[in-house]
């Protein structure tokens, strides 16, 4: 009973094929239920952020110069060097 080389190439590849892919089935199915578990354990914290004052808002645009004018101060002194 001589059977193909060609046929046991195919038989292995098959095999391989679906042994892989039954891997990877399984892998997705245990990591979805692992992320189930985690929030269902372990929730993510919500955090409340609150809106700036219009104080703050207007602290925050001289914030922004002074580092407008830091950047363009190491732009200047990094194009001398």
């Amino acid at each position: 009973m001589e059977v193909s080389l060609i046929t046991e190439g195919l038989k292995f590849m098959l095999l391989g094929m679906t042994t892989v892919f039954l891997f990877l089935l399984l892998l997705i199915v245990v990591l979805k239920i692992q992320a189930k578990l985690v929030q269902k354990y372990f929730p993510e914290k919500v955090s409340t952020a609150s809106k700036p004052t219009v104080g703050a808002a207007a602290s925050g645009n001289k914030d922004d110069s002074e580092v407008i004018a830091a950047i363009t101060a190491a732009i200047t002194d990094f194009r001398k060097n």
